[in-house]
């Protein structure tokens, strides 16, 4: 089987497909598609993931947050965190529910 989630990241206008496919047991493989070539560079770290190890730790020490540290120029980026959802929802962890963040500016008048 293989689970994919679409993130549309927003301001820098790109949409990325993350598919994940369970290889085995213990090991899952990640392939990100996507015209931003900083998020393509991180295919090369997340080939193949022991997901014990590399997925369920603290947050520094995930693979995914990792590799996004070393090739991603933006810590704004949602896609890091979609690659851990869809990896969970690819292991039975998860159901696939959609995540979603909306954004607004308010004025003074509006705060409470």
């Amino acid at each position: 089987m293989t689970s994919r989630v679409r993130v549309m990241a927003g301001a820098c206008g790109f949409t990325s497909v993350v598919r994940v496919s369970r290889v085995d047991k213990k090991h899952v493989s990640v392939k990100i598609i996507s015209a931003c070539k900083m998020l393509r560079k991180m295919n090369e770290d997340l080939a193949l993931l022991d997901w014990r190890k590399d997925l369920f730790c603290n947050i520094s020490n995930s693979i995914i947050y990792r590799s996004a540290n070393k090739h991603l120029m933006h810590t704004d980026c949602p896609v890091p965190c979609a690659i851990v959802k869809v990896i969970q929802i690819e292991l039975e962890g998860m159901v696939p529910t959609n995540v979603c963040m909306q954004f607004e500016r308010i004025g003074k008048e509006d705060e409470m």
